[in-house]
């Protein structure tokens, strides 16, 4: 009896092992031996495709102007601040007209003085040609007297030019808006002594109109020739992510910024902002739409970049052609890479459109391969003893 049992759990033990073994060995026949497993694939299919390019920007006014002092002083009032709306010609910023005033009285009896002494030269002028016609002077003292009446007009001159600048000195004194508009930054407070000595201090920014913006972008040289003015723009700012913003493109400008070879163009987004709910200074994101076709027959992008490995029995070359304005992609026909010849045209980043070729709807194009088929003799066998 121990026997036949000894027996009888030798070949349950045997039948196992042969079961797991064919197990085995038909897992590994399949497991890459079929060509659909090995490879991935995304038919060709029609849909809108969308070629746009993306570029970050800064939102800006239209009209940004810098507001500053022709003359030094110290800032007596300040009829504006940030954020304040201002009209043309508005009272801004007054500074200490002291200085200015006493100049002006100074320059005032300057003109009073050159015109006394004009009055003195003339009534001489007069005199000495009456006596030069009755022999009592020479030639020489009607001509000295003719020459101090001359001096005496030009300082009369001098005089009124210096009393001129005074009076425009003054008038400095006092800054207006020269636009109407938002003021976006102020830049001095009561107190401040500002000099104008070597440049121009910059007092008040103001924006002409926050419902007309624009956006300075910079676009790579490789997509510049595809921007025209007027083409349509969608962009984002961060403040509202979940909102798109219109605009147009105004304007390419043509001189170009090279840094560490980099080749980029500036280029002017209008943008209308009617609720004034985009400030100046935001990020935006950029997407200008260069062309659009609608119910085009497309490919994926990976299936352009595949390339098959190069396997017996394959009627693939294992080499992606590519000729002047065609690309290659392969198709998966009877579980075989076939290589298929096409004309692309506009890409949207991931698919591409197919303007010539023998592709169709429907047809199966292979995007990678998921491994690659293992030799038979190189698989795990079951060693009977």
């Amino acid at each position: 009896m121990p026997v036949a049992r000894s027996i009888r759990n030798l070949l349950v033990f045997v039948g196992l092992a042969v079961a797991v073994s064919g197990g085995v060995y038909y897992w590994q026949q399949h497991k890459n031996g079929q060509p659909q497993d090995r490879f991935k694939t995304q038919p060709v299919d029609r849909a809108d495709i969308v070629q746009s390019i993306s570029a970050n920007g800064t939102l800006s006014p239209v009209v940004l102007v810098n507001v500053g002092t022709q003359v030094s002083g110290t800032v007596k009032l300040l009829n504006a601040d940030f954020n304040s709306r201002v009209k043309d010609g508005q009272v801004l910023a007054e500074l200490d007209p002291s200085l200015f005033e006493a100049q002006l009285k100074q320059d005032q009896a300057n003109v009073a003085n050159a015109e006394a002494n004009l009055v003195l030269m003339r009534a001489k002028d007069e005199r000495a040609h009456t006596l030069q016609q009755k022999g009592f002077i020479s030639q020489d003292a009607v001509d000295l007297a003719k020459q101090q009446l001359d001096s005496a007009q030009a300082q009369r001159k001098l005089a009124q030019a210096q009393l001129t600048r005074s009076r425009t000195n003054l008038n400095y004194s006092v800054i207006r808006s020269p636009i109407s508009g938002v003021v976006v930054a102020r830049n001095v407070d009561v107190g401040q002594t500002v000099a104008a000595s070597f440049q121009t201090p910059v007092l008040f920014q103001i924006a002409g109109d926050l419902k007309q913006m624009q956006i300075e972008t910079s676009v790579a040289e490789a997509d510049i020739g595809n921007l025209k003015i007027g083409l349509p723009v969608r962009f984002t700012v961060d403040a509202f992510l979940d909102k798109q913003f219109e605009g147009r493109v105004k304007q390419i400008r043509l001189n170009p910024s090279i840094q560490q070879n980099v080749v980029t163009y500036n280029v002017v987004v209008a943008v209308e902002n009617p609720d004034e709910v985009l400030l100046p200074g935001m990020t935006a994101h950029v997407q200008v739409t260069v062309s659009r076709h609608e119910n085009v027959l497309r490919v994926s992008n990976a299936a352009l970049r595949y390339k098959p490995a190069k396997e017996e029995g394959s009627e693939a070359t294992g080499k992606k052609e590519k000729s002047r304005g065609g690309a290659t992609v392969f198709r998966l026909d009877n579980d075989k890479p076939v290589a298929i010849k096409l004309k692309p045209g506009i890409s949207d980043g991931s698919y591409t459109e197919v303007l010539d070729g023998e592709l169709k709807e429907g047809d199966l194009l292979i995007t990678r391969e998921t491994g690659a088929k293992k030799d038979k003799s190189g698989g795990f066998g079951f060693r009977m003893m």
